[in-house]
């Protein structure tokens, strides 16, 4: 039998405190399970990344990582702090096509698109309420383009 345990990691900086008290009745090496989240999630640091850690009943474990949430990986591509406080009016950054296509590419097993037009149509949906533009065009606007067809060479 497989125990598992959800958490919400910082990436790169999981520790022991709030892990204690979860894994610790467990009998799972608590410093081990740390040092293997952080080894894994280091990729993702300052952004919150879901994960998984699978007690087998001999005390091993397995972590698997989730990807952050879509505005997380937005947020670090523009380097920037958070959203607008009012997506119609105010603008935080833009996303090249280049960078919407990585987001794409990073969420791809979380995305219900089935090819890259699909996904990067997903990326520009969560850019409407975070008040960033893609490719110089309102989000919307841009969809609207994608949907023309006028983005197909660099998404197909």
């Amino acid at each position: 039998m497989v125990d598992t345990v959800e958490i919400l990691v910082d990436g790169g900086k999981a520790n022991a405190g709030p892990l204690g008290s979860t894994l610790g009745p467990k009998g799972v090496n608590i410093g081990a399970v740390v040092t293997a989240i952080n080894e894994k999630t280091k990729a993702f640091s300052g952004m919150k990344v879901p994960v998984k850690i699978l007690i087998n009943d001999d005390k091993s474990f397995d972590i698997k990582i989730g990807t952050p949430p879509m505005f997380d990986l937005i947020k670090g591509e523009l380097g920037i702090a958070g959203g607008a406080h009012n997506p119609k009016t105010e603008k935080v950054g833009n996303l090249t096509i280049e960078q919407a296509k990585k987001i794409a590419d990073m969420k791809a097993d979380d995305l219900l698109g089935a090819d890259m037009k699909a996904r990067v149509m997903e990326v520009a949906g969560n850019c409407v309420a975070a008040g960033v533009t893609i490719d110089g065009k309102s989000a919307k606007d841009f969809q609207k383009a994608v949907r023309a067809g006028e983005y197909d060479a660099q998404l197909c």
